[in-house]
């Protein structure tokens, strides 16, 4: 039996538009993530997941530890709910959620809250400042990871932060203010772990990719280390945090990095196929069902347009996957209602028949779906809400 009629015969009962998890796959990626570490525990990324059931489903497998959070609203959250030793890997601007924050201890002693500049402590500070009582904040340190050279950078613009010197003055500048604790630092090197080394049909392109990616290594390995000893000398860092599923392999050999962080390397979207030294399963899918047969050789599903976010283009779009063979109308693309489908595979599709879509982006298909069903050889196993399906929309 292949994916498609199992999958087909695991949710026949089920009427589409849906979500699924193949369990079988996502374990797979779950091992060979913990294979890559080499021993370092990985932080999981929860934007990538978006459903709390499976958080702590994949947090009891062995070698993980920790959520890697993108709101405090969704850390307070999940605390709430008993989830525990939660990184904020974003700054928050939120004055409610940073007074909730600091009027309850439990969730204080367990959500860790990052920071890049002095106007964010005196923007936690202005927040806080009627709290009674008031529980000590912990932080965490955002350090730009970009490569630059010959005046280009490639990697994320995050933070202001760049030299161990800079990174010494903000950890001086927490140190001596009250109520604030500098536990721990982030570095996410997107150039790395977010840009797939082996893009299709691009000769040039994934040359330079690969040159890049070697030099931006090697010079991160130097310069977080130095970063991380310059901060030491004013917080007894409690972590640092480093990598992502693109750059796991990599960023656990540098001892300056105590942990690691993954997300997307558990459902594995369309976006990470185009790696060397990994390859995952697909393990989210969502099925479509067919509306129409406009004409020979195209058929119409309903919905679809289910964008990913990142540069506006094609690659951002979901990818047609099971039956193979389909593509979108040129014309027309991925719909909000409805997407036609062209291919071969169209002349043996009927009404009412599935197919079956991967996003181009991890947990973001979460955000149209209030249920995650996870399939379990052919059959359900079980159907959990997704962030959505619990009321909670964090972005």
């Amino acid at each position: 039996m292949d994916d498609r009629q199992r999958y087909d015969r695991a949710t026949a009962a089920l009427e589409p538009p849906f979500a699924v998890v193949d369990l079988a796959a996502l374990r797979a990626n779950a091992a060979d993530l913990v294979r890559r570490a080499a021993g370092k525990p990985i932080r999981v990324a929860s934007k990538s997941i978006r459903s709390r059931p499976l958080l702590e489903r994949i947090l009891a497998m062995d070698g993980f530890r920790g959520i890697m959070a993108y709101t405090l609203p969704e850390a307070l959250w999940l605390a709430g709910n008993g989830l525990t030793d939660i990184l904020v890997a974003y700054p928050t601007a939120d004055r409610r959620a940073l007074a909730a924050l600091a009027g309850d201890a439990r969730a204080a002693a367990e959500i860790t809250v990052t920071v890049d500049s002095a106007a964010h402590l005196d923007h936690i500070e202005a927040a806080v400042s009627e709290v009674r009582p008031r529980a000590e904040i912990r932080l965490c340190l955002d350090l730009d990871a970009a490569f630059v050279a010959f005046g280009r950078r490639a990697g994320a613009l995050r933070s202001p932060i760049r030299e161990p010197h800079e990174a010494a003055e903000l950890a001086a500048a927490i140190a001596k203010r009250p109520g604030l604790r500098l536990a721990g630092l982030l570095a996410y090197e997107a150039q790395i772990a977010g840009v797939g080394d082996a893009p299709p049909s691009n000769a040039a392109r994934t040359r330079l990719i690969r040159v890049m990616q070697s030099l931006s290594a090697r010079e991160l390995i130097v310069r977080r280390g130095r970063v991380v000893n310059a901060v030491r000398q004013f917080a007894d860092l409690e972590f640092v945090n480093g990598g992502g599923t693109g750059s796991v392999e990599l960023t656990t050999r540098e001892k300056a990095v105590t942990e690691l962080a993954a997300g997307s390397g558990f459902f594995h979207p369309r976006l990470f196929d185009f790696y060397r030294r990994f390859t995952g399963q697909p393990a989210a899918l969502f099925a479509l069902p067919v509306v129409r047969r406009p004409a020979a050789g195209v058929v119409t599903v309903l919905g679809g347009g289910y964008l990913a976010s990142g540069p506006v283009g094609p690659a951002r779009a979901p990818q047609p996957y099971l039956p193979p063979g389909l593509r979108y109308a040129p014309e027309e693309g991925a719909g909000e209602v409805q997407t036609p489908l062209l291919g071969q595979a169209a002349q043996d599709l009927r009404i009412g028949d599935r197919v079956w879509f991967r996003h181009a982006k991890a947990g973001e298909l979460c955000e149209h779906f209030d249920a995650l069903h996870l399939i379990d050889g052919d059959t359900v196993a079980e159907s959990v809400p997704t962030y959505r399906g619990e009321g909670r929309t964090f972005l």
